[in-house]
């Protein structure tokens, strides 16, 4: 299953939050698609998977200042 989280215009850590907890509700093997605009979150987000294990499957800047990354639930 592909889930989708539109976290345009949140401020950090506000997509970080909202990514942690719309993947606690995934299966294993889910992938979330996360769609942000924060800077600091092309860090974070990246840095938080790894830190649970989970795999980034895609990774790429979208706009100016805009970018999207799937992450796959371990």
């Amino acid at each position: 299953m592909k889930k989708v989280l539109g976290v345009m215009g949140m401020v950090c850590p506000f997509p970080l939050v909202e990514a942690k907890e719309a993947i606690s509700e995934l299966s294993s093997g889910d992938e979330l698609v996360i769609e942000f605009d924060c800077t600091q979150a092309t860090e974070t987000i990246p840095r938080w998977a790894a830190e649970e294990g989970h795999n980034v499957t895609n990774y790429e800047q979208v706009g100016d200042a805009a970018w999207t990354i799937t992450v796959q639930k371990k």
